[in-house]
This record gives C-alpha cells, structure tokens and sequence, in this order.
C-alpha cells in the first residue's frame, strides 16, 4: 500500500530578505519525498518578488483558507503567532523553524531543517498542547482574530495619562489597576510582554494564567496567577475614552465603553517540538536564565 502524501502549509517572514533563503532547502526537502506543499499567498510573492521563485507544483493559499497534515513557520517568534492564528481550532501541529532571532517557539534553525522533515515522517517528535485566550466584547466588536497565543494587552493609547482598569474575576471584584496597562498571559507567554514586566515564568502545561500590570502607579501591585478556568472580566476608563486592546502584538482601538471578557478558547495549539527537547534548557540557552555573571 502506498503511504499517503503529507500536505504542508508555510507561512514565513517578509521582512527577512537574506534569511529567506532557507525556503529553498525546506522546498528542497519536501519535494525529494514528494510532499504537497502550498505557500501563504503574501510570503509566496515576497519570494516571487526577491527572485527566490518557490519550485514548480507549489500551492498558493490565502490566509487560513488551506488543508494541511503540518504547518511550517520561517521566521522567528511574531511569525510563528501567525501561524497559529491561521490555523486557529483545526489542530494542525505546527514546526517553527527559526530564521530570526531568540525563537522560543520557533526552536529549529535552519541547519537543521533537513533533520526536522525526516523526523516529521519517522513520527520523532512530540507535540506540545499550549492554551489559548479567547476575548469577548460588549460594545464595539474586535475587527481582527480574538484569540491569543502569548498574551492579550490592555494599553493606553501613545503619550495618554494612564489608564484605569477595573477587574473581576468568576464575578468578584479584584481590583483597580491604575496603569499604563495590563496584560493577560499564558504559559507560552509568560517569558514575552509579561516577563519584560516582572511576570512570572510559567511552565508550559500548568493551566494557568499570569494577570501583570505595565508601569503600575502603585508599588503594591503584583502579578496574580489564576486558573485557566477563570472568567476575567474588564472594564477600562481613560481619559482620551479609549484605548488599545493588544492580541499576540495586533493591537486594535476601543471606546472606554467596550467591556471585555477573558477566557480559555475552546481550543489548543498544537507545537510541534524535536524529541529531547527540554524547556529549562530552552530557558537557559535562550534567555541565560539563572545564569551567574559574577566570574
């Protein structure tokens, strides 16, 4: 019997012109095992336009509108983001294959794209399951994509007086964060926006998520830790009457009347991650954590 034809779906960076030549080795690749394979419409003209024309037989898709066993990201973290929003609740695992910088979730670089494909059809490799944050609106509705991967962000618009930001938690009131901001994270999150603001780390496959304030007026603020259950509830009043809502980084406007809900999505990414793998040692060598500077 003759094995199925595996079905790829790539999304990469467009800002990355000399890096996105290991396009060419992945193409490469899934072409010796006779692999279907289409391209994100706006990376397979970034490539077309850069003379780097993808092979013959390659597919071009529109946004989310593809079919695919995996999904591959070229690019770094941001890019990787995308892709998950792309591929939303259908399940397909995802590769990130790093052409950027740090690359939490995009943790195979380009040298080792050759042993990534192979290990994708011997089956050696896990997957990691990452919880997402759905955002409901009660007012003006989100224009883009409401679900985030890394963190959801409550933010004063560019030189604003802060902002406050009232909270409630499964309907008990928390508190009033008078802030620049405040971010909703998730595990995978947790070492992005929220980190840089004295969040936790969280382990992926903890089933929690970290609430941090962004230059809090109050040294009595600190980050709060609740269930992935939780129902967060947020109402915001600036003094321009609105403000930004900020979802993996996309960030939208909203009236001061909008009121927000903050919950568990009814779906998981799924990361694809190299078997051996191991987080502490991601944290280490990506973000020198625990490292000891003193000589």
């Amino acid at each position: 019997m003759t094995p199925r034809k595996l079905r790829f779906a790539v999304f990469g960076n467009v800002y990355q012109p000399r890096k996105s030549v290991s396009i060419q080795k992945l193409l490469a690749c899934l072409a010796a095992r006779e692999a279907e394979v289409c391209i994100e419409r706006e990376f397979h003209d970034f490539l077309a336009d850069g003379q780097q024309q993808p092979a013959e037989g390659v597919h071009v898709f529109d946004g989310g509108d593809f079919e695919a066993d995996f999904v591959i990201s070229m690019g770094g973290d941001g890019t990787f983001l995308r892709a998950a929003s792309m591929v939303g609740g259908r399940q397909v695992p995802i590769l990130g294959i790093n052409t950027g910088r740090l690359g939490f979730l995009a943790d195979v670089n380009a040298q080792e794209i050759e042993h990534a494909i192979s290990a994708l059809y011997d089956g050696d490799y896990t997957v990691d399951t990452r919880s997402v944050i759905r955002v409901e609106t009660e007012g003006k509705a989100l224009q883009g994509y409401n679900c985030a991967l890394n963190d959801v962000a409550i933010l004063k618009r560019d030189n604003a007086s802060m902002i406050s930001i009232h909270v409630t938690i499964n309907g008990d009131y928390v508190t009033t964060y008078q802030a620049d901001g405040l971010i909703m994270s998730t595990p995978t999150g947790s070492t992005a926006y929220s980190l840089s603001n004295g969040g936790p780390i969280i382990v992926p496959g903890t089933h929690v998520f970290a609430l941090t304030a962004v230059a809090p007026h109050s040294l009595n603020v600190r980050p709060i830790v609740v269930s992935e259950e939780s129902k967060i509830t947020l109402t915001v009043e600036s003094r321009t009457h609105n403000f930004l809502v900020a979802l993996d980084g996309r960030s939208e406007n909203l009236p001061e009347s909008t009121r927000l809900t903050l919950r568990k999505a009814p779906y998981r990414v799924n990361v694809i991650k190299r078997v051996g793998t191991r987080y502490f040692h991601t944290l280490r060598e990506k973000m020198m954590w625990g490292a000891d500077s003193r000589g």
